[in-house]
């Protein structure tokens, strides 16, 4: 979020139907990105609008966002977890043995992974 340019960046993906990710987010999430999570759009006639900053841009239906954040377990408002989907890709040593032991025994022994 600490770049100036982001949201010109962010105007045009959204006019233009990008995908953009925003990285290293820390606990807050800037306001200026709450109409945008919570697709706050405006329609007039038969395009969309979505209030940017001051100004209202085009908003493109393939538009998509992705926020990315290196918090471990990040503890966001109610409202920003009502319009995201959180995935936790942490990987843990346990979860990696499962997931061998999983690819042995559908090897050796099919008859045991399909129950």
């Amino acid at each position: 979020l600490g770049q100036k340019d982001l949201i010109r960046k962010l105007e045009i993906a959204l006019e233009n139907g990008h995908t953009i990710l925003i990285e290293n987010l820390g606990e807050t999430i800037d306001a200026v990105l709450m109409p945008v999570i919570q697709r706050a759009s405006i329609k007039r006639g038969s395009k969309l609008f979505i209030k940017l900053g001051d100004k209202d841009c085009d908003f493109h239906p393939d538009f998509r966002l992705y926020l990315h954040t290196k918090l471990s377990n990040p503890h966001y408002p109610p409202e920003i977890q009502a319009e995201t989907t959180l995935i936790n890709f942490t990987v843990t040593m346990a979860g990696l043995e499962d997931q061998l032991l999983n690819l042995v025994v559908e090897k050796e022994r099919p008859d045991l992974a399909s129950l």
